[in-house]
């Protein structure tokens, strides 16, 4: 806007010159040529006239000499000249710009994903898609988000998915995927369209319920994923663990070789000591892939940063090694209890209670509703509901809620009323997950983290994910670009932020990495870093 105020005033001040310079040329040119004085009133008048071609009043009789002529002749053609000047400078960008507010009805990309529709968890999808250097469009039937998401440099239409002319105008033909997140309802409709126009794309489907998932595979969806499930899984085996010896949660490449993340409870053994001092490189031969301190992502720490409570530590080794740390990031058993405390009973509530249950351990359930499973109905932020579900003496809470806003005050509530009690929370935004970390959360996942990673696990041929559902992302895929060259030479961890934790090659998992080792156009290789390292990595590797 600030530019086109430029262009008018400048545009003004060109023609208020032009007038004022005419206006002294024909004054000259009258008394001159003609014998007659003119004011310079009457003058401009002339002028104004002549430019906008709207009559010359009475001077025309006295224009009877050649050289007059020929200025009154230039002061029309100017005029002239002027509007078709005006017309590409500012009327037809005008229109162009007007043109351009309006949302996109349809796009041209090619070997694309559709996504349907716009949401948070669909951002993350997207960052993996673009980062793998594969094209996506959002289509969404609100016209505003559609214009947010072209005014931030994002593939975007309007339309209704699940008419037939909108898919046609997202180019399903040439699409190489179609996500469908809308609603349980919603989604199949999306899908039968979908199939009747292509049989052949790969349709992934998005559910939120159970029940919902056998309707969407009966519309015609290749894959259903469901990640609150996964979320709600994830969010029990950290409870569990709080309340467990055991290790929980590993991810094998190879018989002697797992992925872990640990959350450092306070007074545990690790808690205040440096990384140097706790021994877990030099003494137990276990590899600190990253940490998280106070929700800040740190690659590959430094030897002598400090591990505090709440600091949750990104680890490889072999099973037992793993098996002993697990005791040494928990607080002393005298001080445990058996008891956790789920506070919310949707989908994700529901998913924790009954992996808690199957791990044999005492849950009570707070939610607002008297649904069958419920001990404690009230509001979860309210100290009076958490009292009554005698949360101080809980070994840690789930806080399981479907609204942000709810989950950081109640956690902020916690921190008062409980603060013993360990609170692992879920979030819905992945810029929720550092506001429930201040607030006092000492374990968070994000929903449309969860989500993202599931479906570009799916889309992504060359890529796989294998840990939707923690704070970090560890994947399995291959590095052309950096075929021939050391791990010592490319730098990785100081570069890119992430760590390259093993490598597969004929068959065989190779675990110690040195410097010296040379990547192959052919190695699987195992990536382990944040979400946004790991993007940065695929970016650069392919």
């Amino acid at each position: 806007m600030n530019t086109w105020w430029r262009r008018i005033v400048l545009s003004l001040v060109a023609v208020f010159g032009i007038v004022i310079a005419y206006g002294f040329i024909y004054q000259w040119g009258m008394l001159t040529f003609e014998g007659e004085e003119r004011t310079m009133y009457e003058s401009v008048q002339v002028v104004i006239e002549s430019l906008t071609t709207a009559g010359f009043g009475g001077d025309t009789d006295d224009w009877n000499s050649a050289p007059m002529n020929f200025i009154v002749i230039g002061m029309n053609l100017s005029g002239v000249l002027l509007v078709f000047l005006a017309l590409p400078l500012f009327v037809v960008p005008l229109f162009q710009q007007a043109l351009a507010t309006q949302p996109a009805e349809s796009t041209d990309l090619t070997d694309h994903v559709i996504i349907c529709s716009h949401r948070e968890r669909e951002d993350v999808l997207r960052d993996e898609l673009e980062a793998a250097d594969v094209p996506s469009v959002f289509v969404d039937d609100d016209p505003g988000t559609v214009t947010d998401l072209t005014d931030d440099g994002i593939e975007a239409m309007v339309g209704d998915p699940e008419q037939e002319q909108t898919l046609v105008a997202a180019n399903i033909d040439d699409a190489r995927a179609l996500v469908v997140d809308i609603s349980d309802e919603a989604n199949p409709e999306v899908i039968l369209t979908a199939r009747e126009l292509d049989d052949e794309i790969q349709i992934v489907s998005v559910a939120e319920d159970e029940d919902a998932e056998t309707y969407h595979r009966y519309a015609g969806a290749d894959v259903v994923v469901r990640p609150r499930q996964v979320l709600g899984n994830s969010l029990a085996a950290k409870a569990a663990m709080s309340v467990t010896t055991e290790l929980q949660e590993t991810i094998e490449l190879g018989e002697q070789f797992e992925i872990t993340e640990f959350l450092v409870e306070r007074d545990s053994d690790l808690a205040g000591r440096t990384i140097a001092e706790s021994g877990i490189r030099d003494r137990m031969g276990i590899t600190v892939i990253g940490a998280w301190f106070n929700g800040e992502f740190v690659p590959a720490p430094d030897p002598e940063t400090t591990i505090n409570e709440h600091t949750i530590l990104l680890v490889a080794g072999s099973h037992e090694t793993l098996t002993e740390l697990t005791a040494r990031t928990l607080s002393p058993a005298e001080e445990r209890t058996f008891r956790v405390v789920i506070g919310g009973y949707g989908e994700v509530g529901r998913t924790v209670g009954d992996t808690l249950e199957a791990e044999g351990i005492t849950r009570t359930v707070i939610d607002s509703r008297d649904d069958l499973g419920v001990d404690v109905v009230g509001d979860i932020t309210a100290e009076d509901t958490l009292d009554a579900a005698d949360v101080g003496s809980a070994r840690s809470i789930v806080l399981s809620l479907d609204d942000d806003t709810a989950a950081i005050y109640a956690t902020l509530v916690l921190e008062n009323v409980a603060p013993g009690t360990e609170v692992i929370a879920r979030a819905n935004e992945t810029e929720t997950v550092r506001k429930l970390y201040r607030a006092g959360a000492e374990y968070v996942l994000a929903l449309s983290t969860v989500t993202g990673r599931m479906l570009s696990s799916i889309l992504l041929e060359d890529e796989e994910v294998l840990t939707p559902e923690t704070q970090f992302e560890i994947i399995r895929t291959t590095a052309p670009e950096f075929a021939g060259q050391a791990l010592g030479d490319l730098d990785i961890r100081a570069r890119l932020g992430c760590t390259v934790v093993a490598a597969e090659r004929d068959g065989e998992l190779l675990t110690n990495l040195g410097p010296e080792f040379t990547i192959r156009r052919d190695d699987g290789l195992i990536v382990a870093g944040s979400d946004e390292t790991v993007n940065r990595f695929i970016a650069n590797s392919r």
